[in-house]
């Protein structure tokens, strides 16, 4: 199970500066695409607002 990031994002990048595998893409909000998330959570553990919910 991937996961997504939850419309409560203040694009700050801090869950992209961590994803071991760059799976999170910049934009209004962050975005991450499903196919290449492993699931590891890393992005949710420094994410300030918690946006990043497993889907």
């Amino acid at each position: 199970m991937a996961y997504v990031i939850k419309d409560s994002c203040i694009a700050c990048g801090a869950c992209a500066a961590e994803c071991p595998v760059s799976c999170i893409s910049e934009g209004d909000i962050y975005t991450i695409d499903a196919s290449a998330c492993i699931d590891c959570g890393s992005c949710a553990g420094v994410c300030p607002v918690d946006a990043p919910q497993p889907e």
